[in-house]
């Protein structure tokens, strides 16, 4: 059964369902909340069943082994939610030091259906799912994540591709192209959401900690960028007066020009005006 709108439900428009792959990974039982609490960079203990959270999972030396999403489905039951082709990753890293815990890291086969330009207030939860707000800047939209979801009556289907220019635009970091195993997660621009400063230890916090209270920064971070020009090559070189500033990690073609996230040098002030291969590109910053 499709989730239904509620009377009043705040859609719009613009408003777009669109279906997107995410890996996801259930952990269940009883000591299933001290276990994560230990293993990932949020307060797990804060959140209410319902709620969810960005989160890392972190090597032992602190390097980045998933940027994801923890919600709580019941009392004892946790659900990540990563990148498509990433689960595995993370059940192989939880599972490492699962010891004499009495909790189960499996994937699990559950859809998503993101409504773009809605509020999480308009549209009930998918049947054993859950309905997540998604707010970033200049983005509103609600994740329904469940074991089986339909599309909601009434709206316009949109493609994975309007979901990844969304994405970007609102500056949304992704494994596998703002970061992967070598990167460090003060370098990704989304450590003041995806991290506690003030619960216990957890597996990496001492990279994350020494990071954040250096005002130098990291050697390099993310930054949304625009042009009105032909949409430059992932991967391409970014220069500022001539000289080499990053590259592309993210581009989506939009109505008028593109909009990509771009990896900087530390040294790179922005706002500023950049070339992007053969393509002029305003860094906006993060």
């Amino acid at each position: 059964m499709p989730p239904a709108k509620q009377r009043g439900s705040p859609v719009t428009d613009t408003s777009l369902a669109v279906r997107r792959k995410r890996d996801v990974v259930a952990v269940v039982g009883p000591d299933a909340l001290t276990y994560l609490q230990g293993q990932l960079s949020q307060d797990v203990e804060v959140l209410e069943v319902g709620g969810s959270a960005e989160t890392f999972l972190l090597q032992p030396a602190g390097k980045v082994e998933a940027w994801m999403r923890v919600s709580r489905l019941a009392e004892d039951h946790y659900l990540l939610d990563v990148e498509a082709g990433f689960g595995a990753q993370v059940v192989a890293r939880l599972t490492r030091f699962l010891l004499r815990t009495d909790c189960s890291v499996e994937e699990v086969e559950w859809d998503l259906v993101t409504v773009i330009d809605a509020e999480a207030s308009g549209f009930s939860p998918p049947v054993g799912g859950l309905a997540l707000p998604v707010e970033w800047p200049g983005l509103v939209a609600i994740d329904l994540l469940g074991p089986s979801v339909e599309l909601p009556d009434g709206l316009a289907e949109g493609s994975p591709q309007d979901w990844e220019a969304r994405r970007i635009a609102a500056g949304i970091p992704a494994m596998g192209s703002e970061m992967d195993s070598t990167t460090i997660p003060g370098a990704t621009g989304v450590v003041d959401r995806s991290a506690s400063f003030t619960k216990g230890c957890y597996t990496g916090q001492e990279l994350v900690a020494r990071v954040n209270s250096r005002p130098a920064g990291t050697p390099t971070r993310i930054v949304r960028a625009s042009g009105s020009g032909p949409a430059p090559p992932v991967g391409s070189e970014v220069t500022v007066d001539s000289d080499p500033a990053g590259h592309v990690t993210s581009v989506a073609t939009v109505d008028d020009g593109f909009v990509a996230l771009v990896s900087v040098r530390r040294a790179v002030a922005t706002p500023a005006e950049a070339m992007a291969g053969a393509s002029p590109v305003s860094l906006l910053g993060v």
